[in-house]
């Protein structure tokens, strides 16, 4: 399997390397597939690459998908900027076998009904079309203002595996499918994770992001390459009050010159940190707080249910200078926390 893995990896990096259309390095080109996905994670800060357990692994890490035993599916919806931009997540996995995991992910970030004022400019004298702004004659035939919406949409597929008791890999193939009015631009990229258990409440995660560059094509023969990201992280639960403290700590290391947009840098190599934590009573009840990489501090909390995981996390966007408005976003979980449904060999 690993062969396979690393024979399809360098077959794609060949394919890109012999195109000979327009390619450019695309700054902030995969930005709409860093935002974060679960009510959980998102409540740590998006410190989850060590800490993923469930079927959000196949966003986060995809290595840690195999940690389930049962099959998964969630659906989270997220409005920001004052309900201008929706985000919406949803994903399934399925355990196979006594070691292996499945996983389809779906993310959607959309702008809905934005005025195309591109025909509706006309001389007011004449009628006539126009393409200056600047003619005194010009203005707005609001007649002919349409809309338009602009959608960034990605697919994981997910493979996972138990290498041993204590390590575990796994890969993402990626789809990207991208529209502006009446353009488009289509993707493919893969992620490759890992996942170590070194000893008992102790983990290390890692996730190569867009390892081999990935590529996306726009229809007016622009090419868009998105360079590797590297994210590691790790975790470590301890036992206190009845319940289990979860602290968590990621690093996000980019390659794309990022020196204003960015906690620090050396060169042209970005560094962004999370940081989280989590308490959880008893496995019914969870309080979390934490630090992303967009300098936002988040909270949480979720609430565990037979079968059924719900949970939030709230995100401020104002500040002294601008007021973006809040951002709640709620996740649910459906575990088919079943016998018949049990990962085989356990």
């Amino acid at each position: 399997m690993i062969r396979k893995i690393i024979l399809a990896l360098a077959i794609t990096l060949f394919l890109f390397t012999q195109i000979n259309a327009q390619v450019v390095w695309g700054k902030y080109a995969g930005e709409f597939m860093s935002i974060g996905v679960g009510g959980r994670a998102l409540g740590m800060g998006g410190a989850y690459v060590a800490v993923a357990n469930d079927v959000t692994a196949g966003y986060y890490n995809p290595a840690a998908l195999a940690r389930i035993d049962y099959p998964e599916i969630t659906l989270m919806h997220d409005e920001r900027f004052g309900n201008l931009e929706n985000y919406d997540y949803a994903a399934v996995a399925i355990p196979y076998e006594k070691d292996m995991s499945f996983g389809l992910s779906i993310i959607r970030l959309g702008v809905d009904g934005i005025p195309d004022t591109r025909n509706a400019l006309i001389d007011q004298t004449t009628g006539e079309p126009l393409t200056n702004i600047n003619n005194p004659n010009a203005r707005l035939d609001y007649n002919q203002i349409q809309q338009f919406s602009d959608q960034d949409w990605a697919f994981y597929l997910t493979f996972a595996k138990r290498y041993s008791e204590n390590f575990y890999y796994g890969v993402n193939a990626k789809i990207i499918y991208r529209k502006i009015a009446e353009y488009y631009a289509t993707g493919i990229g893969f992620d490759v994770g890992a996942w170590y258990s070194p000893f008992e409440k102790l983990a290390v995660g890692v996730n190569l992001q867009d390892i081999t560059t990935t590529l996306v094509a726009w229809s007016t023969g622009r090419n868009e390459l998105v360079s590797p990201t590297a994210k590691v992280g790790t975790t470590y639960e301890i036992q206190f009050l009845g319940g289990t403290f979860t602290p968590a700590v990621d690093l996000d290391i980019r390659f794309e010159n990022r020196k204003f947009a960015s906690e620090f840098n050396i060169g042209p190599v970005s560094f962004d940190g999370h940081a989280g934590l989590e308490y959880n009573f008893k496995n019914i009840i969870a309080v979390r707080a934490g630090y992303n990489d967009v300098k936002q501090f988040t909270i949480g909390a979720g609430v565990k249910l037979p079968k059924l995981n719900i949970d939030y996390s709230f995100a401020r966007y104002s500040s002294s200078e601008n007021d973006l408005g809040n951002t709640h976003r709620i996740s649910l979980m459906l575990t088919l926390e079943e016998p018949k449904f049990l990962r085989s060999g356990l």
